[in-house]
Order: structure tokens, then C-alpha cells, then sequence
């Protein structure tokens, strides 16, 4: 009908969206007004116009909540004062204040023109407005209070020491949920303005330098009071300093602990670099850190799991002189085409929940990161794969990550092509026979986890790194580790050494007994390999004890047999104490002696010489005399009739034996200590620490000596003194059956050695 009034649209009461429909099609949200435009654009219309010659200089001003634009019409003519428009006519495509769309839109063919109207100034508006004055000077004062603190080193270390320090530098609560967000770069990017301007209000809560030094040096933190996170920021790519592999380390930690990752690039350009870092960032997290955190999460029983997939990562590129990305082909999303970038280098960022683009062109300064903080946004109130948690929880989990992984990392790493390789972070032992590395951890020992290996290992003819097993118990279903001995568990250690010297070495299994001696018959006896074990090739790692292959400490065992002996002989041959050897010298004393408690007897220079002196019994032999009677040779015919009387009663042979026996036990002492000296070293067993080197015992650390003798523990091989290896006890895994001597520290280790 020719009197039906405009149609009205109220959409715009509550989003302001774009009205130039240039770029983005009119669907997206404004975020600029032009004056000289005349309209409401989008961050996409707004580069892609005003990136022309003649409107570059445009007045434009950025849309914020409850915004107005100015009307069109009367704006500066006619005298009229420069009024916020009511209503935006989208067919002529102008915003009109209430008169001028009244003037201007009374006629038949403009009544019908569909109009979108602008919330008006109302009272309460005004009540709104004065709320958010005060809720911004409330932010600015909560802002105002806030500082950064160090939370990593650049040597990996932890400045903040436990959960309740964490908790209070940031000024949280104990059970607040909190979500993280840390932001990378090269060096010099403006990472730290960044989050100042996104965060802080633009406030130097971390700091900045215009020097060519890098004025971020390890993992800042701080507590941004308006959104409620925690905000990281870390030490910039391509730096120069020192521990430059522990530093790109440390990144990936805060990578993992992070809920949001924004990625700063100010190159006009989007570099390989970015998309390199991304992707091996990606596969480490996966290989190494899902493992991790999911033992922490064991571990540490926290209330809140941590998702094993990664952040979400937003790309902030700004440029001056380039277009943004996507920016010319509309059909085509930003997210799409840096897919497609990681496609053709073969990365694929899948340990991330996301990645997105968000860029802004800066024509004149200072850089806009409204659009940015829109993004991150969106992605914090986004709880589906990252949950909220508190700051104990968040501090465990950094925590446990640089526990595992730590540790000094060589140069040869940093020449490598990736930027986290796996010596990162895997345990850097290498074994010695086959030279392949541990694929564990780092600091995996701590957990008590042997070393491991994806490759087999190869013989060594060094290392003997073969084990055997008992064939018929592992045809049982069973794997029990079997060792070459030199005795069985049942013989006795002298009985044994004797069935070791007729039969050879034996390999007893505790299920099934002795299976096997190396001569148990005069010929034909075959490899234990071939009938009663199965052999398999193990990793030789720097550190461990090798392997329990002990056929070759029967020597030892003998000489600790012979040592017991030449220790009682010499018990015997040495000077006895005196009142020892006055009662033994009465009681093999001839008669006609006196005895040693009534007389005093001759000292060594008034007997040195000797004869024969047959008239007393000893025969044609010379034996000691004192001076006196070597030169008085002549001898009563009373004393010659005693001597035959002392003969003939045995007294005399009594003392004749015993001065035998003396002789010849000193004779074997002395004949003992030599060869014992020469063989020692030859009959230590392998795993024993050479004398030459044991300076001190392991255990007191006092230094050895002639008056503190070296003994060594059968369990370590170690050194150690007679005081602090005192226990005594059988050591199977070593082949000692029987109590043999062990340090106190094997002593202390629970069940059998």
C-alpha cells in the first residue's frame, strides 16, 4: 500500500555489523567508523578499502560497545550541529539523525526504504555509561597493582618454590580455576608489548627495552585481574646467549602447561620458521609430554586432569606493507590456507586443539589488538578440551616437567635441523656394546626405570653381555636368569672348591637344582647352550654392575681360604704375649732347665753363636749357645749321664719338636705372602675395583693405609675397612653361597644380594 510507512529492523540495538559489505560480504562484526566513509566496517572492509591511494587518509575511529555513528546528512552543513544518528537507511546507505530522516525520507519513494535504528540516548543509557566509566577506573586501579615475577631461570631451574609462593605472587585465591596463556616469538618481536597492551591496558608489566639486548631472559608470570589467567611470557627464538639448548627447551614446557598459545610475528611475511617451530613443537609434546603429565596427573593425585591434547594456538600476525592473509581471496578462510602451509612442509600440528589466524595491518602506529584480545576471548570461555584449573595444579604439573626433563645439553644438539630434538629430552646413556641410546626420559632412574631400547643389542666379547635362562623353566611358561658358579648352593666352600677342581664350574636354577657342570664326564661334555639354557643379548649401560657371570672367582675363594690358613700360622710363628710364651717355653722345657719365671735368660748378642752339643741331646746339628759355654768345651761326665737320662725321658725332644715346629711355620708364612702378593690381582674377580685404585672406603671415606687394610665387599666390589663391612652374608646373584663379607650399604638392601 502506498501508505505503509519504512520497514523497520532492531537488530542493530544490540551488534553493530559491518555496512559496506566490501570484503566481508556484511555479515561481519564492525569494528571501525570512517566519517569520510561514511559507514560502519569490519577490520576486513576497512584494510581492503583504505589500502587505496585516495581514501589511505580517512578519519576513522574504533567502534566500541554501545557505539553511535555520526549522521550523515547534517554532518557539518547547513548549520546543523554534528548529531548521532537514529537510524541507518540500508538502501541509501547512510546513517540520518531523527530530522534529517524526516526531511529526507518523507517522499513515496524513500517511505518504503528499510531502516535499521541505533539505540536511542536514554537515561539509563546514561546510568550504563557511568558504570562503565567506573568499572574501567576500578580495572585501571586492580591493573595498576599488578607485577610480574620470574617463574623459570634460563638454567631450567624453578624460581617459585612451591604452590603456596605460586599462589600468592600471583594474588589468586587457593581454589580459583585459572587458565593459562604464554605467547612465543622470535627475539625483538614485541612479545612482551604485546601482552601488556592485550592484558594490562597498555601498563610495562613486562618489561620492554628499545636496546638490541633481549630484556626477557627465562618465563615471566603475572595474573591479568580482568579475564582471570595467567600470563607468561617467555624468552624470544633466535636469541644469542648462552644454554641456548636449555632455553628452547624450557619452551616447551611452558608450551605444555599452557591452555592458549599466541604466536607473535611482526614480518610482513608469514616465514617457514613459524610453521617449523609449530610442528616439531607438536610431535615433541606428543613423544614426550602426554606421557609425563599423565604420570604427574597419577602421580601428584590431582583433582583435575590434565588433557593430553595440546593448547589451542592463535597466530597474531602483524604486518605494514603486505596484505593480511586471506585478505584477497574471501572464499577462502586464513585457517584453511595455513593448514595448507603445514601440508607442503610435511608438518602436521596434531597435538593442538586448534590453530587460528588473527592479523592486523598497522598503517600508523600504535598496533590495534582489539581483534586479537576478541580471539583469545573466544577461546578461553572454550572449556571442551582444556579445563580450567587451580595455581597448585598448574605449578605440579611445571614442576614435574623440569624434574624430567633437565640436565645440560651438549652443542652437537644445537646444530640440529629441529627445534626440540629427542636428545632434548630423552636419557642421554648410550650403551657401550651397541652404542644405541635410551629412549626413556631424562632423570627416568629417579623412578626407578631401568634403561631402554627399541634396537637389540649386539655381543661383546668385552662386556660378555650375554644372560642365560633355565631352558626347562622357561619351556614351563617361567623366565629365570641362570649364572655360571664354581660351587653349588649346597656344597661346602672346601668341599666345593674340590668337586670345582674335578668337575668345573656348575650352573644351578632354584627350581630345578644344578643342571649342568662343565666336566661331569671324562668326554663329551656339550655347551649348556645346546641342552639345558637359552642365551639372549643384552644393552651394557655406563654405570650398571654387568653381568652376573661369575665362573672365575674360585681363585678368590682359594686365596681367601689360604689367607684363614697363613693368618693361623701366623698366629703361631709370631711372638706370642709374654705370659703365652713363658707357660708354652716351660712346658717343652728340658729338666735341667730353669724355668723362665725363676732365672734370666740370655739376650741375642750373649747367644749368638752356635755348635753342636750332642752331650745334652741335640745332636751333631748346631744350635744356640751363650758365650760362656761356646768356649768352654769341656763337658763333666755328670752332665753327659744326664743328658742321656733327659733323652731317654723325652724332654728334651718335646723342646727339640716344638723349636721345629716354630721354624717351619715361619718358613710357610713367609712362603705364603709372596706368591699371595703376586696372584691377588690376578684372582680378582671382575666386577671388584683394583686395589690400585681404592684410595678410601666407600662407606667411612677414610683413607687406607699399612694400619687400615683394604677389604672387599663380595656384593659392590667396592673398597672398604674392616669396621664398616662387618656383616657377613651369602650372595647368590656374585656365586658366594655361603656368608661371605659385605659392606654396610648391601647389608641395608632388602631380600637376597
Amino acid at each position: 500500500m502506498s501508505g505503509q510507512g519504512p520497514s523497520l529492523d532492531k537488530s542493530m540495538n544490540t551488534t553493530l555489523v559491518c555496512q559496506e559489505s566490501y570484503a566481508c560480504g556484511g555479515s561481519d562484526e564492525a569494528s571501525f567508523e570512517c566519517d569520510e566513509c561514511g559507514s560502519l566496517q569490519c577490520t576486513r572492509c576497512e584494510l581492503e578499502l583504505h589500502r587505496q591511494e585516495r581514501m589511505r587518509n580517512h578519519d576513522r575511529v574504533r567502534v566500541a560497545p554501545g557505539h553511535i555513528p555520526f549522521c550523515d546528512s547534517c554532518k557539518g552543513g547547513g548549520g546543523c550541529s554534528r548529531l548521532r544518528a537514529a537510524v541507518r537507511c540500508q538502501g541509501c546507505k547512510i546513517n540520518l539523525c531523527s530530522d534529517c530522516q524526516k526531511r529526507t525520507h518523507s517522499g513515496a519513494n524513500k517511505r518504503k526504504h528499510p531502516l535499521t535504528l541505533y539505540p536511542p540516548p536514554k537515561a539509563t543509557q546514561d546510568g550504563a555509561l557511568a558504570d562503565a566509566v567506573d568499572e574501567m577506573e576500578a580495572i585501571k586501579a586492580q591493573v595498576e597493582k599488578v607485577c610480574s615475577f620470574l617463574l623459570v631461570d634460563d638454567r631450567e631451574e624453578m624460581q617459585v618454590k612451591n604452590e603456596e609462593d605460586f599462589v600468592s605472587r600471583l594474588g589468586c585465591r587457593p581454589d580459583e580455576l585459572l587458565k593459562v596463556v604464554s605467547i612465543f616469538g622470535n627475539t625483538g618481536e614485541g612479545k612482551s608489548h604485546t601482552l601488556n597492551h592485550t592484558f594490562f591496558l597498555g601498563r610495562e608489566v613486562f618489561k620492554t627495552s628499545p636496546t638490541q639486548e633481549s630484556c626477557t631472559v627465562g618465563v615471566w608470570a603475572a595474573m591479568d585481574p580482568v579475564h582471570r589467567v595467567v600470563v607468561i611470557d617467555t624468552e624470544g627464538l633466535l636469541g644469542a646467549g648462552a644454554n641456548q639448548g636449555q632455553r628452547t627447551r624450557l619452551l616447551l614446557k611452558v608450551l605444555a602447561v599452557s591452555d592458549l598459545v599466541i604466536y607473535r610475528t611482526h614480518a610482513d611475511r608469514l616465514h617457514d620458521d613459524l610453521f617449523k617451530f609449530l610442528g616439531d613443537a607438536s610431535d615433541a609434546y606428543l613423544k614426550h609430554f602426554t606421557r609425563e603429565l599423565k604420570a604427574t596427573t597419577a602421580r601428584c593425585g590431582l583433582d583435575v586432569p590434565l588433557s593430553t591434547l595440546g593448547p589451542a594456538v592463535v597466530i597474531f600476525h602483524e604486518t605494514v606493507h603486505t596484505k593480511l592473509l586471506g585478505s584477497d581471496k574471501p572464499p577462502e578462510s586464513a585457517e584453511r590456507l595455513l593448514q595448507e602451509r603445514f601440508r607442503k612442509l610435511g608438518l602436521f600440528p596434531e597435538a593442538f586443539s586448534s590453530v587460528q589466524y588473527r592479523g592486523t595491518r598497522t598503517y600508523n602506529p600504535p598496533t590495534d589488538f582489539s581483534g586479537l584480545l576478541h580471539t583469545l576471548e573466544q577461546q578461553l570461555d572454550n572449556n571442551t578440551t582444556r579445563s580450567p584449573r587451580t595455581a597448585g595444579v598448574i605449578h605440579k604439573a611445571l614442576q614435574a616437567l623440569s624434574e624430567c626433563f633437565s640436565g645440560d645439553i651438549t652443542d652437537e644438539h644445537l646444530a640440529s635441523n629441529c627445534f626440540f630434538p629427542d636428545e632434548y629430552f630423552t636419557c642421554s646413556s648410550i650403551c657401550l656394546s651397541c652404542g644405541c641410546s635410551c629412549k626413556n626420559s631424562m632423570n627416568h632412574l629417579k623412578e626407578e626405570t631401568e634403561h631402554d631400547t627399541a634396537h637389540r643389542c649386539r655381543y661383546s666379547a668385552q662386556y660378555d653381555n650375554r644372560i642365560y635362562t633355565c631352558k626347562a623353566c622357561y619351556e614351563g611358561g617361567k623366565e629365570v636368569i641362570v649364572v655360571p658358579k664354581t660351587t653349588a648352593s649346597s656344597d661346602s666352600p672346601w668341599f666345593g672348591l674340590a668337586i670345582y677342581a674335578w668337575s668345573g664350574y656348575v650352573i644351578e636354577c632354584p627350581n630345578c637344582a644344578v643342571i649342568y657342570r662343565s666336566r661331569q664326564y671324562w668326554y663329551g661334555n656339550q655347551d649348556p647352550v645346546d641342552t639345558v639354557v637359552r642365551t639372549e643379548i643384552q644393552h651394557i649401560w655406563p654405570g650398571s654392575d654387568g653381568f652376573l657371570k661369575d665362573n672365575n672367582n674360585a681363585a678368590q675363594r682359594l686365596l681367601d681360604g689360604v689367607n684363614y690358613i697363613s693368618q693361623s700360622v701366623s698366629e703361631l710363628s709370631v711372638k706370642p704375649a709374654k705370659a703365652v710364651t713363658s707357660w708354652l717355653t716351660d712346658q717343652i722345657a728340658p729338666a735341667y732347665w730353669k724355668p723362665n719365671s725363676l732365672i734370666l735368660g740370655f739376650c741375642g748378642a750373649c747367644s749368638s753363636k752356635s755348635r753342636p752339643v750332642p752331650e745334652r741331646g741335640w745332636g751333631l746339628a748346631p744350635v744356640r749357645v751363650c758365650d760362656q759355654c761356646f768356649h768352654n768345651r769341656g763337658i763333666p761326665t755328670e752332665l753327659l749321664d744326664a743328658a742321656l737320662e733327659e733323652e731317654e725321658g723325652g724332654t728334651l725332644m718335646a723342646r727339640r719338636v716344638g723349636e721345629a715346629v716354630q721354624s717351619t711355620l715361619g718358613a710357610v708364612v713367609g712362603a705364603i705372602d709372596i706368591p699371595l702378593g703376586l696372584v691377588k690381582d690376578a684372582a680378582r674377580p671382575a666386577y671388584w675395583v683394583p686395589d690400585q685404585d681404592i684410595h678410601a672406603c666407600c662407606e667411612c671415606r677414610r683413607q687406607f693405609c699399612p694400619r687400615l687394610s683394604i677389604h672387599h665387599c663380595r656384593a659392590c666390589g667396592q673398597g672398604v675397612c674392616d669396621e664398616c663391612s662387618s656383616d657377613r652374608r651369602a650372595v647368590p646373584s656374585r656365586g658366594w653361597d655361603h656368608p661371605v663379607r659385605i659392606c654396610n650399604a648391601c647389608s641395608q638392601k632388602p631380600g637376597e644380594l
